[in-house]
């Protein structure tokens, strides 16, 4: 993998794009402060070192609920109960391709992997738990957290306006 040297303009333009991917050229090089064909280049140059990996849309799950049928957000940790690269592969391969499955994190030190899922509701876990976990020999430990509050990625301006109050 080549390396890629970057700036504090790289820094900061990262930044920006993590916060708001949608921000215009012209925004995101007036927020930064640079010009907008430098902002550009520079941006283009971040896409193809491959340090930006795609651009994604934050949905509000809380809102879609009704419509998606996704009320119920988990982080799940799975322990499985022999760890050899093909196991931990074949694990990831089954579980990435379901919908439910937001994210996948293969992780070290605790469990094998920490999973983001979202399903309409305790019975929807409960049939995906039975179709990824339980029905796998492999698995070792489930342990669930169900989301009451997502807090990171409530817009910015919701959160400057509840200041200001």
């Amino acid at each position: 993998m080549e390396s890629i040297d970057i700036d504090e303009t790289d820094l900061r333009l990262l930044d920006a794009l993590q916060t708001d991917a949608a921000l215009s050229n012209l925004a995101l090089a007036a927020q930064v402060h640079v010009s907008p064909p430098t902002c550009l280049r520079r941006v283009k140059r971040l896409w193809e070192a491959g340090l930006i990996e795609r651009q994604v849309a934050i949905l509000n799950a809380d809102r879609l609920a009704p419509v998606l049928g996704h009320g119920l957000s988990a982080v799940v940790e799975i322990s499985l109960d022999r760890q050899g690269a093909e196991m931990l592969d074949a694990f990831e391969q089954r579980i990435s391709v379901d919908e439910a499955v937001q994210q996948c994190y293969r992780v070290s030190p605790g469990p094998d992997f920490v999973l983001i899922v979202h399903v309409a509701d305790m019975p929807a876990y409960q049939a995906l738990a039975q179709r990824l976990f339980t029905s796998d020999a492999n698995v070792r430990n489930v342990k669930a957290f169900f989301s009451v509050k997502r807090a990171k990625f409530e817009p910015k301006m919701a959160i400057s306006s509840a200041r200001r109050a």
